[in-house]
């Protein structure tokens, strides 16, 4: 059946839709996408595709793969964010209306991996491609989770450069921010609030608080500017009348290629009063050399080039990838999430001229 897929690209984008009907109405937030996964690696053995899996991330190779060649990745994930409570329609239930497919996880990224798993398809059979390809469909990337991309890169085997599917209206991410939470204490001294006592930790984190929204890193990066640091929650206090002794407040950063994670960690320590405290410095902003030839693929498809703002699991590669697939980032988790059913078809014939383009290349 697969070698039916080969020349029939209306068929490709009928296929890709079907399969993100059935992706929406199977529910699979992170860490439980169990039944995306059955229904993933059901759909390649339907085609006649062997499967890999390891826990909820499924994988394929095309049926010519060659040690010998490099191997290049495709691969976007299955998992989804909860529905958030603004939702006026049923996240699970694939709906359309005016040319919009809605349903939770339909833009983000449903429609990159089933654009991707049609134009895998449409190589699998080829013969004396350039480059071996792997789909791989993964798990837990909407948190950045142990059990997704990364548990299987060692299974996956040398990579020579990846594209990752995510939503960016076809235009393609060459460098990404990578991202580190801190978690800051101020340490005060205890008192009784109707006396002049103690010394008030809410007042000594205000102080770093207002440096992280002010300050200016020296060096700012070409593709995605200044490094961005956002003071998103605090907390403090036992009751009223009691003058507190720590403020515990935490801080969203998007670092940039400017300086690695332990080097903006370093900075901000030597900069604040406060005890900062990273989760990790494990996801790095990415990047890929402008002189690449999946880069040059891209321009030479006048592609539109830029750095992004938002994580993927990019920051979990270590190899060189870009980011690039249908529909639009700013719909991403949204209350009644959609993708037009046209930018499916755009998404497929966008990758297929790509990688055509890049097997021609030398």
């Amino acid at each position: 059946m697969a070698a039916s897929f080969k020349y029939n690209t209306d068929q490709l984008h009928s296929e890709a839709v079907d399969l993100l009907k059935q992706l929406i109405s199977t529910q699979s937030i992170s860490r439980e996408e169990d039944k995306t996964a059955d229904l993933i690696q059901r759909y390649f053995e339907e085609q006649e595709v062997p499967t890999e899996r390891k826990g909820n991330n499924v994988w394929v190779k095309n049926q010519d793969f060659d040690d010998a060649k490099p191997t290049v990745l495709l691969n976007s994930h299955h998992d989804t964010v909860k529905p958030n409570a603004g939702y006026t329609r049923d996240p699970f239930y694939p709906s359309e209306e005016d040319g919009k497919l809605f349903g939770l996880g339909s833009n983000d990224a449903g429609g990159a991996l089933v654009s991707l798993i049609m134009t895998f398809m449409y190589f699998y059979t080829q013969k004396d491609l350039k480059y071996n390809l792997i789909l791989a469909a993964t798990a837990e990337e909407e948190i950045s989770g142990p059990g997704g991309i990364k548990s299987i890169l060692r299974e996956l085997g040398e990579i020579s450069f990846g594209i990752v599917g995510e939503p960016t209206e076809m235009d393609m991410a060459i460098h990404e921010k990578g991202l580190m939470v801190l978690d800051c204490y101020a340490r005060g001294v205890a008192g009784h609030a109707a006396r002049d006592e103690g010394e008030n930790a809410i007042y000594l984190a205000m102080k770093d608080i207002e440096w992280f929204r002010n300050y200016q890193f020296p060096k700012t990066s070409e593709t995605l500017g200044p490094i961005k640091m956002s003071v998103t929650m605090i907390s403090s206090g036992t009751q009223h009348n009691v003058v507190p002794d720590t403020c515990h407040f935490v801080v969203d950063v998007r670092t940039t290629d400017a300086y690695s994670n332990e080097e903006t960690l370093e900075l901000i320590r030597a900069q604040v009063n406060c005890e900062v405290q990273e989760r990790s410095t494990r996801l790095q902003p990415s990047g890929i050399t402008k002189d690449h030839e999946i880069v040059k693929a891209a321009e030479a498809l006048d592609t539109k080039f830029f750095g992004s703002p938002t994580m993927s699991d990019q920051a979990l590669m270590p190899f060189p990838t870009v980011k690039i697939g249908p529909g639009d980032s700013n719909r991403s988790h949204m209350p009644d999430e959609y993708i037009f059913v046209e930018e499916i078809k755009e998404g497929i014939m966008g990758y297929l001229m790509l990688l055509n383009k890049l097997f021609k290349s030398n």
